[in-house]
């Protein structure tokens, strides 16, 4: 069955039943003259809301004021109200952590709510979240169905490879129907060895 195109005709049932990408959500909305911005649980959210007839405001765009501060980091350094994790600021953890950094969302999160303390609290804090990461697995937010699907795909099966996962995945996000991993995706598998 072929997906349905993302058009006001669909009926919200519809809509929930298939996959779309975060682009076609997106170029739905500015056709709609809705925002489009934001995650995308916002865009499908906004989209149902409008399948279902209501009216949507579109967000006013607040404009930031940006931090022209040009101040070095240093570790007592106190983190900003309103951070924005710039060049400035990935430069400065590269330089005290080294190669391996990287801004993840749960540090992103944290530097966020933490506003006043120090950026060695900070550095601090990064080497807790890593450490945490070695001995739970991170959750994996609902709107990357992707991420959640392959992740499932090699609990269940460990021996087969990245491709075959993606092959399951693109036969799931193609039909109607919840876009979670279900052990009779791998039936997608079999009819590409019976085509061969």
């Amino acid at each position: 069955m072929k997906r349905p195109e993302l058009s006001r005709a669909l009926t919200p049932e519809q809509f929930q039943e298939n996959y779309y990408l975060k682009e076609e959500l997106q170029a739905f909305l500015k056709a709609c003259g809705v925002t489009a911005a934001g995650s995308k649980a916002d865009l499908n959210e906004r989209i149902l809301q409008i399948l279902h007839g209501n009216a949507i405001c579109s967000a006013v765009k607040q404009r930031k004021v940006k931090n022209n501060r040009t101040d070095t980091l240093c570790l007592d350094s106190i983190i900003e109200k309103d951070l924005v994790c710039s060049q400035k600021h990935r430069a400065f953890f590269k330089s005290v952590i080294g190669s391996k950094f990287s801004f993840h969302v749960e540090f992103q999160d944290w530097l966020k709510t933490h506003a006043g303390q120090t950026y060695q609290d900070a550095v601090d804090a990064w080497y807790a979240i890593q450490e945490q990461k070695k001995h739970k697995k991170t959750v994996i937010s609902p709107q990357f169905e992707y991420n959640t699907y392959i992740r499932a795909f090699f609990a269940d099966n460990p021996g087969r490879s990245l491709k075959e996962a993606i092959m399951c995945w693109n036969h799931r996000k193609a039909i109607p129907g919840p876009h979670v991993y279900q052990k009779e995706d791998l039936l997608v598998l079999n009819e590409q060895e019976d085509e061969r």
